[in-house]
């Protein structure tokens, strides 16, 4: 079951509710499923019930027990939980990882487009001013994701005006000039310096290039070991006894960013010869990475995330929303990489096939995500 199938489950619960009269609401058009938060658990978490509290007359954890057994019913989820005010935390059936990583491998670059803004036509009223012009271009591509159409114009009154760069930034090329402007929210000044150019963890950017080189770095190290991917796997964060982790994205001290892999230091894979080329060497670090399976949950996370970043980039006229969620994708890759590949004499198995295919789900997002902001990804850095 993917993200969309889960809303969809969400909804049909609500509109059953009130076919029966346990609940007095109206039916909304659409429901929100992401990862859990802090405190939550299960695979995702949805705020419907917070959602229609008001509108019913009845305090949200009433409201989400009503929900919850009409939910379970569901064959493709394995259960339901009610966490904090009223969040309705959901732990699919098996295969709830592999639907997703299928979608996004079906999907490829066009992953995380709707029809939120369907037959919806953006006006975007820019000064002439270098980053409002780049943010429109980036925002034209954004909108039509999200079935909508943008029209940029220099006109007055403006509607897009994102603080100005400081200066000229096209000395720093065209990919590191696009990322300088866009990366920032449009309420902060973009910092032009140099700094965007550098191949180290520092520079964001740098990271989520990498990270894209490396998803490819992976499939041809697994093809020099003699297998390719798989979608044969299954992933669930239960409710209980789970370690917590980083399980929402975040942008902030502590989350996947914080995980990130020096850029300065490497070590070649464990493959037969030939041996890899210097693209197609991995991050060390001074700590230990992260375990397998919470470096996996954070990956999932950031991916499942990724179609809502989307729509809130449409709809907030961010293009920094997508920017800001490929740093939070490229992290929690660097981060799984080294679960990835066979160690030392161990064989390739199902694991490893399966581990490669997410890695190779998360390299399609990356390149899709950087393709919608015009910056390239490389397949070597």
């Amino acid at each position: 079951m993917t993200p969309v199938e889960l809303s969809r489950t969400v909804l049909r619960a609500v509109r059953r509710a009130v076919d029966v009269g346990e609940l007095s609401v109206s039916v909304p058009t659409s429901v929100a499923v992401t990862p859990p938060g802090p405190g939550g658990c299960g695979d995702y978490a949805t705020n419907i019930a917070l959602r229609l509290a008001g509108q019913a007359g009845r305090p949200a954890l009433e409201v989400a027990e009503v929900l919850r057994p009409y939910i379970t019913r569901d064959p493709g989820v394995a259960a339901v939980t009610v966490t904090g005010p009223g969040f309705l935390n959901v732990t699919l059936a098996g295969g709830a990882s592999v639907g997703l990583v299928e979608e996004v491998m079906d999907q490829g670059a066009r992953y995380g487009y709707g029809d939120t803004l369907a037959g919806q036509v953006v006006e975007l009223r820019v000064p002439y001013e270098t980053r409002a012009e780049v943010v429109a271009e980036a925002l034209v591509r954004i909108v039509a994701t999200q079935g909508g159409r943008a029209e940029v114009r220099h006109a007055e009154p403006v509607n897009l005006r994102p603080v100005p760069a400081p200066e000229d930034p096209a000395p720093l090329g065209h990919d590191a000039a696009r990322w300088a402007l866009l990366h920032p929210a449009p309420h902060d000044r973009p910092r032009i310096s140099a700094d965007h150019l550098l191949q180290r963890e520092s520079n964001p950017l740098f990271r989520v290039r990498y990270a894209h080189a490396r998803t490819r770095a992976l499939r041809r190290n697994a093809a020099t070991l003699g297998y390719s991917h798989s979608h044969s796997y299954s992933y669930s964060r239960s409710c209980v006894g789970v370690p917590r982790g980083v399980v929402r994205p975040s942008d902030g001290p502590g989350g996947p960013g914080d995980r990130a892999r020096p850029a300065d230091q490497a070590h070649t894979l464990h493959t037969d010869p030939p041996p890899p080329t210097p693209a197609d060497q991995v991050h060390t670090s001074r700590t230990d990475p992260p375990p397998p399976h919470l470096a996996e949950a954070d990956l999932l996370a950031a991916l499942a995330e990724y179609p809502h970043a989307l729509r809130l980039a449409a709809r907030d006229r961010a293009p920094d929303r997508v920017a800001r969620h490929l740093v939070v994708t490229a992290d929690a890759l660097l981060g799984f990489q080294y679960a990835v590949l066979p160690l030392g004499d161990e064989k390739p198995a199902a694991a490893h096939r399966a581990r490669l295919a997410l890695a190779e789900a998360a390299g399609a997002v990356l390149a899709g995500g950087l393709s919608l902001l015009g910056i390239s990804a490389p397949d070597y850095l």
